[in-house]
């Protein structure tokens, strides 16, 4: 077992500084415009060359090669978005309801609609076991589902305030941002094993592995991410923006990037050497929290609006109607 899982070493970073020299490379390109409404996690499914993005009430599709804007499903908060290997399904979470949707890609119809914990948020697909992995937040425990069966297989009890997650292998890595720690466990036995303290890091919510150099990269709503070597134990912090919740791995091209949605910005993270170090940021939007990758070209896909002032005093910035959007970030030179 990794050392990671007795010990944590919190170490020294070069890379906490106050702020980044702008990436080259990388640019805002265009937007799509897109419905109003609330958005969470995006997902590309570069074998049918759609973009899903999960909506308050429904799932947004754009078809990358026309900008074609469409809709499926019909969701109670939709969390998650993920394309279902070998076939035309999407299964989509729908936190309010507390169940996970499973839609036909072909004809938009729902096919199956399986009730697992409270609050299902994020979600992901092993091939390996052709199961989906579903972290239900506000019950702590994780759906194994099989979505040939639509049906929950195993359901693995954590503790509440799961988040995004992670698999290497059969072991599954999933984010607690009220215990500030990674909880692992193995998605075929069942066993759940010890959990990963961050400390340094508060609220983690993205996640993502490099399998390459066997790390786990959390973002953090301290302005933070937060990079566990399982090799070593160390744990490093990095300085990004404030308002992240994802974690976008190109591990192709050696990088990672973590939309902070409060300041408007795309911290880039070179993971090609043996140590990840902030190389820049891109100038985005507020709002822009999630994205996801085409990992044919590397482009990246942020959804986000424009914010008028809060309604109250105090209160969050409110999304101006008719100005949802995705931000369309490039790869050039």
């Amino acid at each position: 077992m990794s050392p990671l899982l007795s010990r944590v070493v919190l170490l020294a970073s070069a890379a906490l500084v106050t702020a980044a020299a702008p990436q080259p490379g990388y640019h805002v390109v265009r937007s799509i415009a897109v419905p109003d409404g609330s958005w969470d996690y995006a997902r590309v499914d570069d074998a049918a060359g759609r973009l899903y993005v999960a909506r308050n009430d429904n799932a947004t599709v754009v078809d990358l090669k026309t900008d074609k804007v469409s809709a499926v499903g019909a969701l109670v908060h939709g969390h998650a978005v993920v394309p279902i290997t070998g076939g035309p399904m999407l299964l989509v979470t729908s936190g309010r309801d507390d169940s996970v949707r499973l839609i036909d890609t072909g004809t938009g119809r729902e096919t199956a609609k399986i009730t697992v914990g409270s609050d299902p948020d994020a979600a992901l697909y092993d091939p390996a076991t052709a199961h989906a992995v579903v972290m239900n937040a506000k019950a702590g425990t994780v759906s194994i589902i099989d979505p040939a069966t639509a049906a929950v297989v195993r359901t693995i009890t954590l503790k509440e305030g799961l988040e995004y997650g992670a698999l290497k292998g059969s072991t599954l890595y999933v984010n607690n941002e009220d215990a500030n720690e990674i909880e692992t466990a193995d998605i075929v036995s069942g066993v759940v094993g010890k959990a990963i303290p961050l400390t340094g890091c508060i609220s983690p919510s993205g996640l993502g592995y490099d399998a390459a150099r066997d790390r786990l990269i959390a973002a953090c709503a301290n302005g933070k991410a937060a990079v566990a070597d399982l090799r070593t134990g160390h744990v490093t912090l990095l300085a990004i923006g404030l308002g992240p919740d994802a974690v976008i791995m190109d591990v192709a091209r050696g990088k990672a990037f973590i939309p902070c949605g409060r300041d408007g910005n795309l911290a880039v993270i070179d993971i090609a050497g043996t140590t990840a170090t902030v190389v820049g940021t891109i100038a985005t939007e507020p709002g822009a929290r999630t994205g996801a990758l085409d990992p044919r070209d590397g482009t990246i896909y942020l959804p986000t609006a424009k914010f008028g002032p809060p309604a109250t005093a105090g209160g969050r910035p409110v999304a101006i109607p008719g100005t949802a959007h995705i931000l369309v970030v490039a790869r050039q030179g």
